[in-house]
């Protein structure tokens, strides 16, 4: 057990010898058999046992049983109390997530006052597995199927070489006692099932099952790092900002894992992907959305936008003002005209007297219509943005500005209204600047 944990640390580069570490004591077989290890390899330990006051009296004895077993091994220990149920209510989470964000949260603040190497925790071979088997029944990319990684950040795992039945027996062996979580002999969560079910049911086919399952998960680990480097090439050839380009997905080799690493993050289940990746042979204007987040088929691209984007009310703008809006700050000076005209998208130079003011800025509506600078005629704008090939997110997001009497003078950041730009009698002028 000891020598197996030994060559684990060296070669995943979990610890370097004789360093500083905290190791997670609940007083648990795991834990214990742990802090035992560390200590006998000649790691300087210190416990820190969390107390989450969730199981009464139980939760009173782990502490005390840790603090004896400190005692007598003469082993520096660290405890902390959690109001987790009070903190799950107020964070609007589950108890097991409160209990871990607590948990965490505490290791990260006592490992930066000791100024210790690493954070020990007592994850071993078979947890590893039934994680494996967690992530495959609920749905999982590769990503899932890694089991429990022997390092993240500051936290290391050394007992995910070894299984729960080598631990128990290396207790028995120095005649060390533990306690035992009463929640850990119940069937009523998912991974209980599956510990105390399913991986027995698997050992009867294979006695090895979880050390089998660990092995693969080692193999999947390693290609995992090819998968995730030929993905993140991938999704830089096809995507840009928050477009998708659907003729350069489908040159990609799967299009579907390109898209599954593209939205999962952003919480889209795999059934929604599914249909999103179905869509991108279909018609524009499907709409798919998660509450948070929409991806919006139009013609050859997925555009990925928030959920929630509401109108802008009309707002008027003041002369020598500024107006801030989600999608960006639209200025508004009062000058005399001295003949210059800044020729860029973003600006606007408006004849003063012929834009009856106030001027308002708002979202465009269907059957606004305007006179584009430079033609004749009137143009709907509808019309005007499909000419110009605007997406339907840039259709949806565009603003206009108005004068007192509702007629459009600039549509903003693409076209001024011919009625209002200025001429050889142009005495004053309002100059709009858009900055997104």
């Amino acid at each position: 057990m000891i020598h197996k944990v030994a060559k684990f640390i060296e070669q995943k580069g979990l610890l370097a010898p004789g360093r500083k570490v905290l190791v997670a004591l609940s007083g648990g077989a795991d834990s214990v058999a742990l802090l035992m290890v560390l200590k006998k390899l000649g790691y300087s330990c210190h416990a820190i046992h969390c107390n989450f006051h969730l199981r009464g009296e139980e939760s009173m004895r782990d502490e005390n049983f840790v603090r004896a077993l400190c005692h007598r091994h003469n082993i520096p220990l660290l405890v902390t109390d959690f109001d987790t149920a009070g903190y799950a209510a107020e964070k609007g989470i589950s108890i097991e997530m409160a209990a871990r964000e607590l948990r965490y949260d505490a290791f990260e603040k006592l490992r930066s006052e000791t100024a210790a190497a690493a954070i020990a925790v007592a994850h071993h071979r078979d947890d590893s597995a039934e994680t494996l088997l967690l992530n495959l029944l609920r749905g999982t990319g590769i990503k899932g199927l890694h089991g429990i990684q022997p390092k993240n950040g500051y936290i290391i795992r050394p007992l995910l070489c070894v299984g729960r039945k080598e631990i128990t027996e290396y207790l028995e062996w120095r005649g060390e006692e533990y306690v035992t979580d009463s929640t850990n002999l119940e069937t009523d969560f998912t991974r209980n099932k599956i510990r105390l079910e399913i991986l027995p049911l698997m050992q009867q086919i294979n006695p090895s099952a979880a050390e089998s399952i660990a092995q693969t998960a080692e193999r999947v680990s390693e290609a995992e790092k090819v998968y995730a480097k030929a993905i993140s090439e991938s999704i830089a050839r096809v995507k840009q900002d928050n477009i998708i380009y659907v003729g350069k997905l489908k040159e990609e080799p799967s299009p579907q894992a390109v898209i599954y690493e593209i939205l999962q993050p952003l919480a889209f289940n795999a059934a929604q992907i599914k249909d999103i990746t179905e869509a991108i042979n279909g018609d524009s204007g499907r709409t798919f959305s998660n509450g948070q987040w929409d991806v919006i088929k139009d013609r050859n691209t997925l555009i990925i936008t928030p959920s929630d984007r509401s109108a802008l009310q009309p707002t008027e703008i003041s002369t020598d003002s500024e107006i801030t809006t989600t999608q960006g700050i639209l200025t508004c000076t009062l000058q005399p005209f001295d003949g210059n005209i800044i020729k860029e998208k973003n600006f606007a130079t408006i004849d003063a007297a012929k834009a009856k003011q106030p001027l308002t800025l708002r979202h465009w509506q269907q059957g606004d219509r305007f006179t584009p600078f430079g033609m004749r005629g009137s143009k709907l704008l509808s019309d005007y943005m499909t000419d110009r090939k605007m997406s339907i997110i840039e259709k949806e997001q565009q603003l206009v500005v108005t004068d007192a009497t509702g007629r459009i003078v600039w549509v903003v950041g693409e076209r001024l209204a011919a009625q209002c730009a200025t001429g050889n009698d142009t005495k004053e002028v309002i100059i709009l600047q858009w900055n997104k």
